[in-house]
C-alpha cells in the first residue's frame, strides 16, 4: 500500500514538474504563466526529489518499464531547464568578446554600475561608500525616491552630470555621469508612472554612446487599478516597453549603445531573447557567469533580472555583482572597452516584428487600464 501511494507521489510530482516546466511556452501575459520563466535553476534542482523517490520505489519494487519511463521525463525536463540555463556558463561561447589588455596599456575604457537600491532601504551611506569605491563613469540607480535623492547628494560633487526622474513607490530612477551627456531625455514608452532614461554620452576615446535605462513594471506586482481593484499585474507592460526600447536601437544601428537596467525579466525568456534579436545588442553575461541579481538575501531563490546589453563593438573587460547594502538587489558593475566591430547588423524577422508589435499594443491597453488607479 505505501509503495503504491509512493508511486503515485512520484507520477504527481513529475507531471506537476513538466507542466511547470512548459508553462511559459503558452502565448500568455498572464503573470502566473510568466513567473515560471524564472525559477529555471530551482526547479532543475527540485527534480532531485521525484528522482531520489524513484530510486527509492525502483530498489524496493525492484527495477521495471515505468521506472525507466519516468526516469527519461525526469532527464528530458532537466535537459529543458538546462538549454536555458547553459548559455550563461563558460561551456557556451560568448557573445561580447574579452578584451585583451596588455599590461601597461592605456586604453580608453567605460565602467558602467547599475543598482536597484530599493526605495524602502535607508542605507544611504552604505550605497554612497559603494558608489564612490566601485567609482563607475556612470552610475544607474532604479526606485530612487526622495529620501533617496537626499541621501545621494554628495554624488553631484564627483558627477557633473544628471539625469532622470524621483518618484515614490519604487518608480524613481536616476542616472549620474562623469561623461558630457549630448543630449538626454526622460520617456515614458508605455505608462505614465513608468519613467525610463534615454541620453547620448559623449565618451571620450569612443565618441557618442547611446544610453538606456529602464525600470519595466514585473508581473505579479499588486496594484490598484482605474476601478479600484486590487490586480496583479500580468507581464504586457513589462514587455511592450522592451520592444519598444529594442526598436530605438533597431532605427539608429550605426551608433554605439549601452542598455541597462532592472528588467523584471530573466535572461533567458523568450521576451528577453525577442529583444536581444530585434535590437542585435549582446549579453556579456553569455559564455561567462549567469551572475543572479535577485533576491539578495535569498540565496536559493536568485534570478538574472538586472540586466546590461551593449551594442557591437564594445569589448569585455570585467563583469560581476555587487553588494548594495540593504537592498534585494545586487547592483552590477560592467566595464567595457571599444574594439572592431564583429558582424553586420542581421535583420530581425517579419514574424519577430509582428510578435513585438502585438506585444507593444497590448502593453499599452494594459497601462491604459492601469494608470490613474
Amino acid at each position: 500500500m505505501l509503495l503504491k501511494l509512493l508511486l503515485w507521489v512520484i507520477r504527481l510530482l513529475v507531471i506537476l514538474m513538466l507542466v511547470v516546466a512548459l508553462l511559459p511556452l503558452i502565448p500568455s501575459g498572464q503573470w502566473w504563466v510568466r513567473l515560471w520563466d524564472f525559477p529555471r535553476l530551482q526547479l532543475t534542482g527540485a527534480l532531485v526529489l521525484p528522482l531520489l523517490l524513484l530510486g527509492v520505489h525502483a530498489w524496493l519494487k525492484r527495477p521495471r518499464k515505468e521506472h525507466a519511463v519516468w526516469g527519461v521525463v525526469i532527464l528530458a525536463i532537466a535537459g529543458w531547464h538546462l538549454t536555458h540555463i547553459l548559455p550563461f556558463t563558460s561551456v557556451w561561447s560568448t557573445e561580447v568578446p574579452t578584451a585583451e589588455v596588455q599590461p601597461g596599456e592605456n586604453r580608453t575604457t567605460l565602467k558602467v554600475l547599475t543598482a536597484n537600491v530599493t526605495y524602502t532601504n535607508d542605507h544611504y551611506a552604505e550605497v554612497l561608500e559603494m558608489v564612490q569605491r566601485e567609482d563607475p563613469d556612470l552610475l544607474l540607480l532604479i526606485e530612487v525616491n526622495s529620501a533617496w535623492a537626499e541621501g545621494l547628494a554628495p554624488l553631484d560633487e564627483d558627477y557633473a552630470y544628471r539625469v532622470g526622474e524621483v518618484r515614490g513607490e519604487g518608480l524613481g530612477i536616476m542616472l549620474w555621469s562623469r561623461i558630457p551627456l549630448l543630449e538626454d531625455e526622460v520617456k515614458y514608452l508605455v505608462s505614465e508612472r513608468r519613467p525610463s532614461i534615454f541620453a547620448t554620452i559623449d565618451a571620450p576615446g569612443i565618441g557618442p554612446v547611446r544610453f538606456v535605462g529602464a525600470h519595466p513594471v514585473p508581473p505579479g506586482l499588486e496594484e490598484r487599478t482605474v476601478s479600484n481593484e486590487d490586480k496583479r499585474r500580468d507581464s504586457r507592460e513589462r514587455d511592450a516597453e522592451l520592444m519598444l526600447i529594442a526598436r530605438n536601437v533597431e532605427q539608429d544601428p550605426d551608433n554605439r549603445w549601452i542598455v541597462t537596467g532592472d528588467f523584471n525579466d530573466v535572461a533567458w525568456s523568450d521576451t528577453t531573447k525577442l529583444f536581444a534579436d530585434l535590437s542585435d545588442l549582446k549579453d556579456p553575461r553569455r559564455g561567462r557567469r549567469l551572475l543572479s541579481t535577485y533576491h539578495a538575501e535569498h540565496p536559493w531563490w536568485r534570478y538574472p533580472i538586472d540586466h546590461l546589453f551593449v551594442s557591437d563593438g564594445f569589448h569585455l573587460i570585467d563583469i560581476d555583482r555587487v553588494k548594495v547594502q540593504g537592498s534585494d538587489h545586487f547592483g552590477l558593475s560592467t566595464t567595457l572597452t571599444v574594439g572592431q566591430k564583429d558582424q553586420g547588423k542581421p535583420e530581425a524577422s517579419p514574424e519577430e516584428e509582428e510578435e513585438a508589435q502585438e506585444m507593444v499594443e497590448e502593453g499599452a491597453e494594459d497601462a491604459a487600464e492601469h494608470d490613474g488607479g
